[in-house]
């Protein structure tokens, strides 16, 4: 039952322990195995850990900030609740917006109160109980008996833990064996932690690094077998058809079979990056159309006609990379211990318009899924001082406390604010207890999940970059925003403007 995964939702969120947390996820995936019932234990899963399976549902939060009063029993289902948004993902063509926010209100309609407050923040990407997928994955080693390290390895390969996890409670450890790196399923993808420089990566990485270009682009895993080529997004979704380019780019190497990672990025006549923005469009489209061309280039080599390279240390799965692809389709790199030649690799990088650099351990192998302390990134941080407009309450550990904030950026015409989005990260407990303090002083409305405020307060925001965006007034995003610290040192009228934020995009 759906009731059953909201009470843990919200035990786990309750919970601080991060073993009270699994003890928790395993005792519920223990039930839901007890009935044989596969796809109910993956849908549980990867509710869990925050995601849908059908990723994205065309449901924002604008459709979920008015809801129908909630239901006195619960009789919702796991299954016939997938089934309902697999259905709500389906709706297209004329209308669709307004049918699917009816197909969302009799969804909610059915719902109790715990099972609404469940939906909405699963809905809207804010299910923030610290059930990632480390604890997830101990959960299901602990659910099923089978030692962690091989749900852990299963997982990485198969890029799919609700998979792993339905196989390992379901079938048994046996059943893992099935989970091996193969052309033609995606992998999840290593991840890299971050570096405040490039001394300091070197630092950390024992004094020598390979240094390379952190394009702005699009990360892509490609498979190929044959003549036949996959590629995946970072999300593991399937973009094969909108990228003829990379699968061009793919056929033409000397290998049967292979699986690499690339990025995928759309360049100006003179080899600058596009905006992101760009780029980005081309992933949204089903097809390339006339869209801008994206160039590939390819940075990591985890088989090559039937040898698996993902154990190996990064220089050797280089060398292999290098005796397959061109010099003018791989990302430019350095090998370097010296702090003078990675600052001015970085410097470089960054007057040609890329992100920074990424730093990666030679002897480090492809810890897939996971965000290995072999791989650091290194890129220069912007700030902006924001207003905030509206603030969300929280869930989970902060359940009662103001939360995620709406930031919005000074029109010099107006003296109004544009929101350009809003950001949860970065905050400390002292903060969040400060603001909920600060915004129920600037509060002039509530309606149980969003408090609109008095544009008074500025906030310093860190962030990677802007983009274009049609979700918001003034046209532009921020990615990746973070809290740094709270201005009361400035007034409103000191804010950054529109304008600043927007020629970032250039």
């Amino acid at each position: 039952m759906l009731a059953d995964i909201a009470a843990a939702s919200a035990d786990i969120a309750a919970a601080s322990a991060r073993l009270a947390k699994i003890d928790r996820i395993a005792a519920l995936l223990s039930v839901a195995a007890s009935e044989r019932d596969a796809h109910t234990v993956a849908v549980t899963v990867s509710w869990l850990s925050g995601e849908l399976p059908q990723r994205q549902i065309g449901v924002g939060w604008a459709t979920l900030r008015s809801l129908p009063a909630p239901a006195e029993i619960p009789t919702l289902t796991v299954s016939g609740v997938d089934t309902a948004f697999t259905a709500i993902k389906a709706i297209a063509g004329k209308g669709a917006q307004s049918l699917r926010a009816d197909s969302v209100r009799d969804l909610f309609a059915a719902a109790t109160d715990t099972e609404q407050t469940f939906l909405r923040r699963l809905l809207g990407g804010e299910l923030r109980q610290g059930a990632l997928a480390g604890v997830m994955a101990d959960a299901v080693a602990r659910a099923s008996g089978v030692p962690a390290v091989e749900v852990r390895r299963a997982s990485m390969l198969a890029g799919d833990l609700p998979a792993v996890a339905a196989a390992a409670l379901i079938r048994g450890r046996a059943a893992l064996a099935e989970f091996s790196l193969q052309v033609g399923r995606p992998v999840g993808p290593m991840l890299a932690q971050t570096a405040t420089g490039v001394v300091d990566a070197l630092e950390r990485l024992g004094g020598t690094a390979v240094l390379e270009a952190k394009l702005d682009g699009a990360r892509v895993q490609i498979h190929r077998s044959g003549s036949e080529v996959s590629v995946y997004t970072r999300t593991l979704d399937d973009v094969t058809h909108r990228l003829p380019e990379v699968v061009a780019a793919t056929l033409a190497l000397p290998a049967t079979d292979l699986i690499a990672d690339a990025e995928a990025i759309a360049l100006r006549a003179d080899g600058r990056p596009q905006p992101f923005q760009v780029t980005a469009a081309r992933f949204g489209r089903k097809t390339a159309n006339d869209l801008e061309p994206l160039s590939v280039f390819f940075f990591d080599l985890l088989h090559i006609d039937g040898q698996d390279l993902l154990d190996l240390p990064t220089e050797q799965r280089l060398t292999a990379l290098d005796a397959l692809v061109p010099q003018d389709r791989r990302v430019d790199r350095v090998v370097t211990s010296d702090g003078a030649v990675a600052q001015d690799f970085l410097d470089r990088t960054l007057a040609a318009g890329h992100e920074g650099v990424m730093a990666k351990s030679p002897a480090a192998p492809y810890e897939a899924g996971r965000r290995g302390a072999g791989w650091l990134k290194v890129k220069p941080v912007h700030t902006l001082d924001l207003v905030v407009l509206a603030v969300e309450w929280g869930s989970g550990r902060r359940t009662g406390k103001l939360s995620n904030i709406h930031l919005g950026a000074r029109d010099p015409e107006t003296g109004a604010f544009v929101m350009l989005g809003k950001t949860f990260k970065g905050m400390t407990d002292t903060m969040l207890a400060w603001q909920t303090e600060r915004f129920g002083e600037l509060q002039v409305d509530d309606d149980g999940w969003v408090v609109t405020v008095r544009p008074e307060q500025v906030v310093e925001i860190a962030f990677d970059g802007v983009q274009r965006s049609s979700r918001y007034p003034g046209g532009v995003a921020l990615r990746f925003a973070r809290v740094l610290r709270y201005r009361d040192d400035k007034t409103p009228d000191q804010a950054d403007t529109i304008d600043t934020v927007r020629a970032f995009l250039t």
